[in-house]
């Protein structure tokens, strides 16, 4: 069985979803994320447990550059399988 991966939900500005993809991807294996209503901004970002620290300080940072928003989890029918 794999490592245990952790979730966080935001509501990002629409115009930021790609370069929210750009810097997560820069950051190679860190995180990644997809995005859950293009409409609203509701974006879902994944992280191993082992890289918690390290993602947290990221995703603490991008949420003041980027207006990132937390919110909670969405409900079930917006999560597709990974």
């Amino acid at each position: 069985m794999g490592e245990k991966l952790e979730k966080r939900y935001f509501i990002c500005p629409r115009r930021d979803i790609s370069y929210l993809r750009f810097l997560l991807e820069a950051y190679d294996g860190l995180a990644f994320f997809r995005t859950l209503e293009p409409a609203t901004g509701l974006v879902e970002v994944i992280y191993p447990g082992s890289r918690h620290r390290d993602a947290e300080d990221l995703l603490r940072a991008l949420e003041k550059e980027l207006q990132l928003r937390p919110c909670a989890p969405p409900a079930a029918y917006l999560l597709p399988p990974i």
